[in-house]
């Protein structure tokens, strides 16, 4: 998944759940400049970020490792 796809993705959950950026980041426990840059594509998200956002949203982080063929 790409960053892009990622924010948009985190971002309509959000709004889904009639959150706000500034609460959301609040709950999360993270700047809302970061979120900000996340909601936008732009960033590298740590892990620990990622997982305190998907905790607030009720989502799961997953994560795959992949070899190359």
């Amino acid at each position: 998944m790409s960053i892009q796809h990622l924010g948009e993705y985190l971002k309509n959950r959000r709004k889904a759940l009639g959150i706000t950026q500034p609460h959301l980041a609040e709950l999360a426990q993270i700047s809302t400049n970061t979120l900000y840059k996340l909601e936008r594509g732009q960033g590298n998200p740590s892990l620990e970020v990622l997982n305190k956002l998907t905790e607030v949203l009720g989502l799961e982080l997953k994560l795959e490792v992949k070899q190359k063929p």
